[in-house]
């Protein structure tokens, strides 16, 4: 299939799927007599598994690392197990931070009762250094 088709069955822009090719993501495709890219059903494959990957929050790193992985199908998961684990953190503290977040413009929100800008609390709190 052509690049086109390629980026039209994942939901991945052209661009997206050149660049993964020039940094390994994905193998080079093979050329056609006149010259356009050939992806496969493996590079279908692949491409799905690095969208998946990258929709859980997952660093480029780590979709190489994972896809490494993936290539051993014999071996125990325990690296796989851990890069989730991982990444699980990293979501419990991105949770966190904006749960933290939301706590501060509710509080800002329930702080002003002005009728002006000039009395708002929210224009106030926004004017003052950070903690």
């Amino acid at each position: 299939m052509r690049i086109g088709e390629l980026a039209k069955a994942t939901g991945t822009k052209a661009e997206t799927i050149r660049y993964y090719e020039r940094e390994g993501i994905l193998p080079a495709a093979d050329r056609t007599d006149s010259n356009y890219r050939d992806y496969s059903d493996e590079h279908l494959a692949t491409l799905i598994f690095v969208r998946r990957a990258r929709a859980l929050g997952f660093t480029m790193a780590q979709v190489r690392e994972l896809l490494a992985l993936s290539d051993h199908e014999d071996k125990p998961c325990r690296d796989v197990d851990q890069l989730v684990q991982r990444q699980l953190g990293e979501v419990a503290r991105k949770i966190a931070d904006l749960t933290s977040l939301q706590d501060e413009l509710q509080h800002m929100l329930r702080s002003c009762q002005a009728d002006r800008i000039g009395e708002c609390r929210i224009v106030e709190s926004l004017a003052r250094p950070l903690r």
